[in-house]
């Protein structure tokens, strides 16, 4: 049977047995997803607490000047004379 382009073909209707072996295919299947999904997890668990009591024994060791934050965005303050136009200039023109 061949399709005509455009054509949506139907499919074909699944017996009750197809579709009680697609479930325990799909569970038998995903078990070892499952388990590789486990110990990947676990493993980052692990990595990311050893990486934080690291970072927080840094942290402990430090200084505490080096910890505070220092603002660096301070303002010059303008002088009263940078505020005056320069001799000469008019703002009529």
């Amino acid at each position: 049977m061949n399709k005509i382009p455009g054509e949506v073909q139907t499919p074909e209707p699944m017996t009750k047995a197809q579709r009680e072996a697609g479930k325990a295919f799909r569970k038998v299947e995903a078990k070892p997803a499952m388990t590789d999904h486990d110990v990947a997890q676990k493993a980052f668990a692990k990595n990311h607490a050893r990486l934080k009591a690291e970072r927080l024994a840094r942290e402990a060791a430090a200084p505490a000047a080096t910890t505070a934050k220092v603002n660096r965005r301070t303002k010059a303050k303008k002088s009263p004379q940078a505020s005056k136009p320069p001799p000469g200039w008019s703002s009529s023109e």
